[in-house]
C-alpha cells in the first residue's frame, strides 16, 4: 500500500529532532510497503531549512520505499505563540497543495500535534476517498492550556472543537502512550478505534559498553561524573530546576551537568547559569540522532523531566527510551504512566517534579553507588529490549495501517 504521511516536524536520522516516524517508516519499507512524507523545509529544533526542497531517504542497500516531499510554512523559531500559529496554519495550506499532488496514495495518516496538520489529513482523505488514520502523539489542547501557553478562551474553544472533529471523523487512531487511552474514551471515541503503538526505540543502534571517551575528550568532561539531559530546551522542560539542583552540587568538582538540544528558553538557560555562577553545566548544541548513542554512551545517568502538571503524567517521553537502550539509569522527574516504566525495569528513580533538592540527592547517589548505577542500567536495557523494541512497534503500526487498508476493499 502506498501511504501518506503530514508531518510538519519529520527529521530523518541525520538531522537534530525526533525520529520516531523516520523509524517506522523504514520498517514499513522494509515491509514492502511505500510512503511519501509532506514535511516543513525547516527543522522546528534549529529553524534552519533542510538539505533540500525535495529529498528521497534510502532506507538500505536494497530498499527504497520512503519519499519525502517539503513546502513552505511561516518561520517562526522561538517567537511567539500567535507567530508559531501562522508557521502550524501556512504548512496546513501548503502541505494540503503538496499532498494533492501525490499519485496513488491509499492510506492518509496524520500525527498530531499541531493539530492543524490533522486538517489537510482529513480532507484529503475524504476528497481521494480513502480511509483517515490519525496518530496522536500528545493531547493538544490540554497540554498548551496547562503549560499556559494557550489562555485565548475563543482559541480553546475553537481547538477543543477541532480536536474532537478530528477524533470522530478519523477511520481510526494510533496513540503512542497508553495514558491517553482515557482522554479519547472521555472524548467519546470507542476503544475498538484505538490502537497503541508506543514510542520506543532500536536497541541496537545503542552499545552499552561505550563508555562515550571520544565525546567526553572533546567537551573536557574526563574524570567527571556525568549527568545528561538530552532534548527540546522549552517551557514544559523546567531546566530550571536542573539547574538549581547543579548549584546544590557545585561543591562536588567531579559532577557535571550536560544539557543537549534547542528550544525557545536555551538562551535564557544559558544566561540563568551564568548568573548563577555554575561551572558544572555544559550546553551542547542539539544533535543528529545517528549520534545521540554516542553522547549518551559519555553518561553515567540520564535526567528526564517536565513541569509538574496531571496532563504530563500521560505521556511517555522517547529519550526515557533511548536513556534505557544506553544502559544507563533513569533520574525521572516526570510521573504517571513513564514512571512505571521505569520502576518496572527497576531502571532508574523517581524524584518529585520541581525540586531540585530531590533531583541533586538522586544524582549524588548514584555517583556514589556504582553498583546500584551499574544494575540499574542494565535492568534498563534489558527491559526496554524485551518491552519497548522499534521493530516491535512497527509491526504493530503496520497491522493497523493494512487493517484500516482493508476498509476500502
Amino acid at each position: 500500500m502506498h501511504v501518506l504521511l503530514i508531518h510538519q516536524a519529520f527529521v530523518s536520522g541525520q538531522q537534530a529532532g525526533g525520529t520516531r516516524h523516520y523509524e517506522l517508516t523504514r520498517h514499513l519499507a522494509q515491509e514492502g510497503h511505500r510512503t511519501t512524507i509532506i514535511a516543513s523545509r525547516l527543522n522546528y529544533l534549529t529553524g534552519r531549512p533542510h538539505s533540500s526542497i525535495r529529498d528521497r531517504l534510502r532506507v538500505d542497500q536494497k530498499v527504497n520505499g520512503v519519499e519525502v516531499v517539503r513546502t513552505w510554512a511561516y518561520p517562526s523559531l522561538h517567537r511567539s505563540f500567535l507567530m508559531r500559529i501562522f508557521s502550524f496554519l501556512s504548512f496546513m495550506v501548503s502541505s494540503f497543495v503538496g499532498a494533492l499532488q501525490v499519485r496513488g496514495v491509499e492510506v492518509i495518516w496524520g500525527t498530531v500535534p499541531p493539530i492543524f496538520q490533522g486538517v489537510p489529513a482529513y480532507l484529503l482523505a475524504r476528497l481521494k476517498r480513502i480511509p483517515f488514520v490519525l496518530e496522536v502523539r500528545d493531547l493538544w489542547p490540554d497540554f498548551a492550556i496547562e503549560v499556559g501557553v494557550l489562555k485565548n478562551p475563543l482559541l480553546i474553544w475553537a481547538s477543543r472543537r477541532l480536536e474532537r472533529f478530528l477524533y470522530h471523523h478519523a477511520d481510526h487512531i494510533i496513540v503512542n502512550s497508553p495514558g491517553f487511552i482515557p482522554h479519547l474514551r472521555r472524548c467519546g471515541v470507542p476503544e475498538c478505534k484505538i490502537d497503541l503503538v508506543t514510542n520506543s526505540v532500536d536497541v541496537s543502534m545503542f552499545d552499552p559498553e561505550d563508555r562515550g571517551e571520544e565525546v567526553r575528550r572533546k567537551w573536557d568532561l574526563q574524570d567527571k561524573f556525568v549527568a545528561i539531559y538530552a532534548g527540546a530546551h522549552g517551557v514544559a522542560n523546567d531546566l530550571e530546576t536542573v539547574l538549581l539542583a547543579a548549584k546544590r552540587l557545585e561543591i562536588y568538582p567531579e559532577i557535571c551537568f550536560v544539557l543537549i538540544g534547542d528550544g525557545k528558553e536555551r538562551a535564557n538557560l544559558v544566561n540563568q547559569a551564568e548568573d548563577l555562577g555554575l561551572i558544572n553545566v555544559h550546553f551542547i548544541p542539539a544533535q543528529p540522532k545517528e549520534r545521540m548513542s554516542s553522547f549518551l554512551a559519555a553518561a553515567d545517568v540520564c535526567i528526564a523531566i517536565l513541569k509538574d502538571i496531571p496532563m504530563f503524567r500521560t505521556t511517555y517521553p522517547n529519550k526515557v527510551f533511548d536513556y534505557m537502550a544506553s544502559g544507563r539509569p533513569t533520574v525521572l522527574a516526570i510521573d504517571g504512566v513513564i514512571r512505571e516504566v521505569v520502576e518496572n525495569a527497576e531502571g532508574g528513580v523517581f524524584v518529585q517534579p520541581g525540586s531540585p533538592g530531590a533531583l541533586a540527592e538522586a544524582v549524588l547517589t548514584y555517583n556514589q553507588d556504582i553498583d546500584l548505577r551499574l544494575r540499574h542500567g542494565r535492568n534498563s536495557r534489558s527491559y526496554v529490549a524485551a518491552s519497548f523494541d522499534r521493530q516491535q512497534q512497527a509491526l504493530r503500526l503496520k497491522a493497523t495501517l493494512e487493517k484500516v487498508y482493508s476498509y476500502r476493499r
